[in-house]
């Protein structure tokens, strides 16, 4: 299955686009049920550079906005 994977980097980019937060929210306090609740909002933020392996991209700007990754949201623009 790794003979698929490509090596290869993504130069550092700064770009903006929608994401999806998932919180969990305690109803009644603590002990109480547990729901999901969704919050969306944009922002400029960066990925650094990097180099990595994986099977090739099919849509990578589609790919992407699907992933989790992490962001500082005190410093969108770094993280």
């Amino acid at each position: 299955m790794t003979s698929q994977f490509q090596e290869h980097r993504h130069e550092e980019t700064v770009h903006t686009h929608e994401h999806v937060h998932i919180v969990h929210h305690v109803k009644g306090g603590v002990g109480g049920e547990v729901e999901h609740l969704v919050a969306v909002h944009t922002h400029e933020h960066n990925h650094p550079a990097v180099t990595h392996a994986h099977a090739p991209h099919q849509n990578p700007q589609r790919e992407h906005e699907h992933e989790g990754h992490i962001h500082d949201h005190a410093h969108p623009h770094v993280s």
